[in-house]
């Protein structure tokens, strides 16, 4: 199956948003959107660890399908059911969810990175996850498009170094500063892995690319510089260079870096630029080319407010994108400002669409 062999897209809003078109309203998704928060996708998980559904195609297809029918009409993209951490396990490591992510062996040294494959087979070692691609298409029948991701090498060096999620990184950090030349070339060797990972997705399927930078926030502006954006740029060339050379048309990607600062995130060769909820879309924009595409960027645990709390920040919300591109709707992407957090309840997410709906539309 090539990457075109797919039912015809109905729903292309996402994408036109994405090349900075002015558009009738803005797409809306969430990040983490087949997740926890859903009774569907718990009744799945009674049966099933975590890291099992992520390498079963039809469990992974089914639980991204989940939202899509249960908001049906009201949401513009699917993501993949997957995960950053497939990564380090495609180097080797070994990777738990207990609940959260623990590496049992984690790299303490530069000496540990021999330990890694050395040649990662993305075919071979994620071939589930473009499975899984290849099926949503099909069942998603072009209800709307498919988003493919993969986490940034810093957050994932990160992950591989502390062992599991950390408030301080410290360890991680340590690396930069002590052994800056052999943190940057593990970073190099993540970033091309991660080149071939995203181009085996398009190839599979997806319709538009994510990179997520979730520890960017915890370097300074300058390590941001010499660490991350290099391969975050790495990572946009090189997908566009070998796609190009595939003769497949222009797939759109996105970065979100998150708490780092989106004039440096945007110089990293991404078509938007996804804002956390400390970002003001106003301010972004002055400093921004105005062919940028945001993407962002409500507070979720506005979530927990209640209907009334949760229309009148959308209204705001919706209210500065417009501002921000000379009070038309265009170049911005609706979405949370970081992932959905699982005790969300389904029908507060539900108003949340419907009132992005509504408030972003173009008179």
């Amino acid at each position: 199956m090539s990457y075109d062999d797919f039912p015809p897209l109905k729903n292309d809003l996402l994408l036109r948003a994405a090349r900075g078109d002015q558009i009738e309203r803005a797409p809306v998704w969430v990040m983490r959107q087949a997740g926890r928060y859903l009774p569907e996708f718990r009744k799945v998980r009674e049966d099933h660890e975590f890291f099992e559904i992520c390498r079963t195609p039809e469990l992974a297809t089914e639980i991204t399908l989940q939202p899509i029918r249960r908001y049906a009409g009201l949401i513009d993209a699917a993501i993949i059911f997957s995960d950053i951490l497939v990564i380090p396990q495609a180097f080797g490591m070994e990777v738990l969810m207990t609940p959260g992510p623990t590496f049992p062996n984690p790299l303490e040294t530069p000496t540990d990175v021999a330990k890694l494959s050395g040649k990662v087979d993305v075919d071979k070692e994620l071939g589930y996850v473009f499975e899984a691609l290849k099926m949503t298409r099909q069942k998603l029948e072009g209800q709307v498009p498919l988003i493919g991701f993969c986490g940034a090498p810093w957050t994932l060096m990160a992950y591989m170094i502390e062992g599991g999620s950390s408030k301080t990184l410290q360890k991680s950090k340590t690396w930069l500063f002590k052994y800056p030349e052999e943190s940057k070339a593990l970073l190099k060797r993540i970033a091309d892995v991660c080149v071939d990972f995203l181009v085996g997705q398009v190839k599979a399927g997806a319709q538009l690319l994510q990179v997520f930078d979730s520890n960017a926030g915890d370097l300074s502006p300058h390590d941001f510089e010499t660490f991350s954006v290099p391969t975050l740029r790495q990572i946009s060339t090189g997908v566009r260079d070998r796609l190009t050379e595939l003769g497949v048309p222009r797939v759109p990607l996105t970065i979100f870096a998150k708490g780092a600062s989106p004039a440096i995130a945007a110089r990293c060769g991404y078509d938007t630029v996804g804002l956390d909820w400390t970002e003001d879309p106003r301010d972004v924009a002055k400093t921004l080319d105005m062919d940028a595409c945001l993407q962002g960027n409500l507070d979720p645990v506005v979530l927990y407010g209640g209907r009334d709390a949760i229309e009148r920040e959308v209204k705001r919300m919706c209210a500065a994108f417009r501002s921000a591109r000379g009070g038309v709707t265009r170049g911005w992407i609706a979405n949370l400002g970081h992932g959905i957090t699982p005790g969300v309840d389904p029908e507060d997410l539900k108003w949340f669409f419907e009132c992005v709906h509504k408030y972003s539309a173009n008179a």
